[in-house]
C-alpha cells in the first residue's frame, strides 16, 4: 500500500489537512487548487478510504484522515530533521532554548548584533519554561532560569550575576523614601520567581509583606506593569535592564536596603556533537554581553539615582 502512495501526494495531502484547506494548501505548496484537489482524491482512491469530508465551501477531515494526518506530520517532521543533520549548511543553524522572559528581555535585543558579528549563521529561538531535552537533537544550547539538574553530559555555564530588588516607575519611586514605603504601594509578584517577596522583607527585618495587588507567570509581564506605574515589581536587573537604563524603571531603594543577589540563568550544551563549536562560540559571546550589561547597568543605575535625588 505504502508503495502505491507518492511522497507528493502525502506532502500535499498534509498540508491540506493541516490547513483545512484545499485553496490554502495550494497557495503553500505553489500548486493549483485543482491540482491540490485531484492529487487528494486519488489518494484517497488508492487507500480506498474518505480522508475529507466535502461541503460546498468547506473540507473537513474524516477520523481516517485525522489518524493519517497524525502521523504524516510525525514523519514529516522526522525527515525535516534529518535532512537537518545531514545538510552542509547545519553547522550554520544554531537551534537555542529559552527561558520566556530571558527571550524576551536580554536575548532578543541583543540578538542583531550576535548575527552582525557573525555572518552566515541562522538562530532559530523557542521559548518555554521546560529544560531542553538534547537527546532528540531539537536544540543545540539551552539557556535556563535556575541551575540545571542534570547536567553530566553538558557544559554548563553561569550567566551574570543578577540583583533582585523593588522596581518601579520614577513617578512611583517618589513616593518611596525608606523600606516601609512599600507597605503603602501596590506591590507586583512574579509567580515563577525564585525570590519572592516576603523573603525580601525578612531580609530587611520588615515582617511579613502585604498581599500583592497583582500577580503575574512572566518577569516580563510584571516588568511590563512596573513600567506603566501599577506598582512596585520585584524584579533582576538583568531582565529590566532596557527599562533600567532607558529611565523607565528605578531602584527607588538602592543602596539604603538589602537586595537579593543570584546566578538567576544558566546556559548549557551538550558536552560533544556536531554543534558544539557553535555553540560554545555563542555562549563566549553571551558571557561576554551580560558582563557589559553588568558594568553598564550598574553605572546608569547610579546616574539615575542622583538625578531622582
Amino acid at each position: 500500500m505504502l508503495q502505491m502512495t507518492s511522497l507528493s501526494a502525502m506532502r500535499i495531502f498534509e498540508a491540506a489537512a493541516r490547513l483545512c484547506s484545499f485553496r490554502a494548501a495550494a497557495e503553500e505548496l505553489n500548486l493549483s487548487p485543482s491540482a491540490v484537489s485531484h492529487a487528494i482524491v486519488r489518494l484517497e482512491r488508492d487507500l480506498g478510504v474518505a480522508l475529507f469530508e466535502r461541503t460546498t465551501r468547506s473540507v473537513s477531515l474524516t477520523l481516517a484522515g485525522q489518524t493519517l494526518l497524525n502521523h504524516a506530520s510525525n514523519a514529516f517532521e522526522e525527515l525535516r530533521r534529518g535532512v537537518e543533520q545531514i545538510s552542509s549548511n547545519k553547522a550554520q543553524l544554531l537551534r537555542l532554548h529559552c527561558a520566556p522572559s530571558f527571550a524576551a528581555q536580554v536575548l532578543s535585543p541583543r540578538l542583531p548584533l550576535f548575527l552582525k558579528e557573525n555572518p552566515g549563521i541562522e538562530v532559530r529561538v523557542a521559548a518555554s519554561t521546560n529544560y531542553a531535552r538534547f537527546v532528540d537533537g531539537l536544540f543545540d544550547a539551552d539557556i535556563v532560569y535556575g541551575e540545571p539538574m542534570n547536567r553530566e553530559d553538558l557544559i554548563v555555564v553561569p550567566l551574570s550575576e543578577e540583583i533582585v530588588s523593588p522596581l518601579c516607575s520614577p513617578e512611583v519611586a517618589r513616593l518611596i523614601r525608606s523600606p516601609r514605603d512599600l507597605f503603602h504601594q501596590p506591590l507586583i509578584r512574579s509567580d515563577l520567581k525564585r525570590i519572592q517577596w516576603i523573603y525580601w522583607f525578612e531580609a530587611n527585618d520588615l515582617g511579613p509583606p502585604p498581599p500583592p495587588s497583582m500577580s503575574f507567570d512572566r518577569s516580563f509581564l510584571a516588568v511590563d506593569a512596573a513600567v506603566n506605574g501599577l506598582g512596585v515589581a520585584l524584579e533582576s536587573d538583568v531582565l529590566a535592564r532596557r527599562e533600567l537604563e532607558s529611565g523607565k524603571l528605578v531602584r527607588p531603594l538602592h543602596g539604603i536596603c538589602r537586595d537579593n543577589r543570584y546566578i538567576g540563568h544558566y546556559l548549557a550544551y551538550p558536552k560533544s556533537g556536531s554543534q558544539r563549536r557553535l555553540a560554545r562560540a555563542f555562549a563566549d559571546w553571551l558571557t561576554r554581553e551580560c558582563l557589559y550589561d553588568e558594568v553598564n547597568l550598574a553605572s546608569n543605575s547610579t546616574q539615575i539615582l542622583i538625578e531622582l535625588e
